[in-house]
């Protein structure tokens, strides 16, 4: 007979995951075989992925914020081979991310690739779950220029914060960012309040996906082997992040802030949308 996972394996491997652990480190600390801990993030994370997009609808918001972030799954574009892509999807993938700028709550989510069509269709998404008109503020990528329109008309107030970069310093490597000389705040829809054009809080986000998901570490093996597992840590981190992490500055969750919970959540809460009360995970 096959060991079953218990209630409190459960909430411990999901634990580790959220706080930035690898699948190996998860193993160890808990005992869960390393199918089991992938079994159940995909199965959690499938559970998580259905609840926010049931749940987060008819946001109220004000600014919204938005930004992609770079990772990759199997290996990056430039190893990509006719072989690789036969085994599975590999290569860059890139995790668009919504955020609202008083209640922080991530609106919406996508990975995808850096090009109009998965910005547009990400887009279409953060419009389908707003209430009201919203200023949107994007980086300076030429894409947004097409997506935005696409998605939301003349409905909206949307700029681009396009910061202008210097030359490379003297002795600098692949890895050294470029020196920031300042920023230009750009009209395109709309009239955006220029004292609210920025895209701070979810560059800030960006670096939580980075500290509290082991697989985008950079410059480590500490990547995604597949894409399903990929996007189940996810829906996972951002079922955390809106649900269950007290935010510091509002000392509530975003999704209570929102209105969308009366309470925090537990990671109980989160295992159980998944696997109900007395059900079992082979370990």
């Amino acid at each position: 007979m096959a060991n079953v996972i218990s209630s409190e394996k459960k909430v411990a491997v999901l634990s580790a995951l959220v706080e930035g652990c690898s699948v190996r480190s998860t193993v160890r600390l808990t005992g869960v075989s390393k199918g089991a801990v992938l079994r159940l993030l995909v199965a959690v994370g499938a559970a998580c992925t259905e609840y926010h997009d049931r749940m987060v609808r008819n946001v109220t918001a004000k600014r919204v914020q938005v930004d992609e972030i770079w990772s990759f799954v199997g290996c990056k574009q430039k190893n990509v081979t006719v072989a690789k892509m036969e085994a599975g999807i590999c290569g860059d993938v890139w995790t668009f991310t919504a955020i609202e700028a008083q209640s922080k709550l991530i609106i919406s989510w996508m990975a995808g690739r850096r090009d109009a069509g998965c910005a547009t269709e990400f887009l279409r998404d953060v419009e389908s779950r707003l209430s009201n008109r919203v200023q949107l503020t994007t980086d300076g990528h030429k894409m947004y220029l097409t997506a935005v329109p696409d998605a939301f008309a003349e409905d909206i107030d949307f700029a681009q914060l396009v910061k202008v970069y210097g030359s490379d310093p003297e002795g600098a490597t692949r890895y050294s960012p470029a020196q920031c000389l300042g920023t230009k705040r750009i009209d395109i829809i709309g009239s955006p309040d220029h004292e609210h054009i920025s895209t701070s809080y979810v560059e800030r986000q960006n670096l939580n996906m980075r500290m509290n998901m082991r697989r985008f570490t950079r410059l480590t093996n500490a990547f995604s082997k597949k894409l399903d597992n990929h996007v189940a840590m996810l829906a996972l981190f951002h079922m955390h992040y809106n649900f269950v992490r007290i935010h510091q500055t509002l000392r509530v969750t975003p999704a209570m802030e929102a209105g969308l919970s009366q309470h925090p959540w537990s990671i109980q809460e989160i295992a159980s949308l998944s696997y109900p009360a007395g059900s079992t995970l082979a370990a």
